[in-house]
């Protein structure tokens, strides 16, 4: 199966009673899901999402029916498609809350996290013991997928992700036999600690939306039986989130308290098997990063390694990892002891030129000496040019707008065009290219070609910010 805009906005139109007047792709991030805004014509939006990983679309199904019961945001589940492949959601918008972070920590002018910040962290904190003790409440561990626990099977695959997508790729020397003896001593370690409880698995700040003033938990269908302090290393450890020590160490407290609230905690045990949780969760998301960064050619990825190995140096050097383990420990030292500056940002700005233009009178001429780009022919679309009422409006006009987003074909035309657009400027920002163009054409370069250049123009705007977009209408701007 593959993703079809037309399907989604056919099954929207059969839940909403009402045909869906535009969508705008959701940029994806670390999965393969594809999630879309669907937009009704009164200004009501919902989200629409697709996954052929059936089996995971369960896991998410179900956990979303029982934590919902248990009064805990998540977004509500509208409708799903008979070959359970597409479903629709309550749209929680866009703040996440390392988004909201980012942008305090900046007003703010320093490192430190903002005190309004630090309340939304100890909220999420207090919220967490009752995602984990779902399972007390009839949550359905055989939903779970790929696996039904963290357990010592689970704890070996993300070892083994560490070690062949992180070590292997960025050529940290090992030995296999001696590092695999203290992987199996670190998961001795881990198992002792109790493992009953549901474990969110990505419990991090971009996965916690900030929705009319209260906090929304998204992204939890690889959860499954584990431990406490797993979730809790997850958020408080987040590479790019760069919480400080003392900050950590405080909400960390705060976590106990309210933990404390629900059931005994023996503080001292729970602290002590912490940090190992720490350390497989910093080895599972250093494995990712390699897989995403190295293996995928992901920039975003690698450039989440420097903070990453910043938390792995101060786990050696306030003693948190048992000497017990002496070739895990060399391997950590030897990724502390490098410079991880990796990447740089391409030299060089890289500037897509969108332009329209009329076929009748010749093609666009590329000035750049790159050879220009792409050409988009729309004129097997629907053509406002056609009407008296649309002679005297461009694709800028609202009245064209309008007549051409009442067609579905325009929608599904502009998607594949964004994502084409998309896969050339993610690779051209990683190769150091510095132009590209992109040129909409239709019979008079007056409407259909106007509107794309304009929506793409837009789109790249809005995605890509470190991208100069130079917008061109060539039969316009010669009138």
């Amino acid at each position: 199966m593959m993703f079809q805009l037309s399907i989604l906005t056919t099954f929207a139109a059969a839940y909403a009673g009402r045909a869906v007047a535009k969508s705008e792709p959701i940029a994806q991030s670390g999965s393969h899901r594809v999630y879309t805004r669907l937009l009704f014509a009164d200004g009501t939006t919902i989200m629409g999402a697709y996954n052929d990983d059936l089996k995971e679309n369960e896991a998410f199904f179900a956990f979303t029916e029982s934590f919902l019961r248990e009064g805990i945001n998540v977004p509500k589940i509208l409708a799903i498609s008979e070959d359970r492949a597409y479903y629709l959601l309550q749209d929680l918008g866009d703040e996440t809350l390392f988004g909201y972070l980012s942008r305090r920590r900046k007003e703010a002018g320093g490192t430190d996290t903002p005190a309004d910040v630090l309340d939304l962290f100890r909220e999420a904190l207090r919220q967490l013991p009752r995602l984990q003790l779902a399972a007390r409440h009839g949550l359905d561990f055989s939903r779970c997928y790929p696996c039904e626990e963290f357990g010592q099977q689970a704890m070996q695959w993300d070892l083994n992700y560490f070690k062949y997508y992180f070590l292997k790729l960025a050529y940290i020397p090992f030995d296999e036999q001696t590092l695999e003896n203290d992987f199996q001593t670190l998961i001795r370690e881990l198992l002792r600690a109790r493992h009953d409880y549901f474990m969110y698995r990505d419990f991090q700040s971009r996965n916690i939306m900030i929705y009319e003033g209260e906090l929304y938990f998204i992204d939890y269908q690889g959860g499954r039986k584990g431990a406490l302090q797993y979730d809790l290393s997850s958020l408080l450890f987040q590479a790019k989130a760069q919480l400080t020590t003392v900050e950590r160490e405080e909400l960390l407290e705060f976590y106990l308290d309210e933990l404390e609230k629900h059931e005994p905690v023996d503080r001292d045990e729970f602290r002590r098997q912490y940090y190992g949780y720490v350390l497989i969760r910093l080895l599972q998301v250093l494995g990712a990063y390699g897989y995403r960064g190295y293996f995928e050619r992901k920039p975003h990825f690698l450039q989440s390694i420097p903070p990453a190995v910043e938390n792995l140096r101060y786990l050696l050097d306030s003693g948190k990892i048992p000497p017990a383990m002496p070739a895990l420990t060399a391997v950590l030292q030897e990724i502390t002891s490098r410079t991880w500056t990796l990447p740089e940002p391409p030299a060089g700005v890289l500037t897509v030129e969108v332009g329209s233009f009329s076929f009748k009178k010749g093609l666009p001429v590329d000035d750049s000496g790159n050879g220009g780009g792409f050409i988009f022919d729309c004129r097997a679309l629907p053509n406002p040019g056609r009407e008296v009422r649309y002679r005297q409006s461009t694709g800028r006009d609202r009245d064209v707008i309008e007549y051409l987003e009442q067609y579905p074909v325009v929608d599904e035309f502009k998607q594949h065009v964004f994502r084409v657009l998309d896969m050339s400027v993610d690779n051209y920002l990683e190769r150091g290219f510095t132009h590209l163009s992109a040129y909409f054409g239709c019979t008079g370069g007056q409407h259909r070609s106007v509107y794309f250049a304009q929506q793409a123009a837009d789109h790249l705007r809005t995605k890509y910010p470190q991208v100069n977009v130079v917008l061109k209408h060539r039969e316009q701007e010669s009138m």
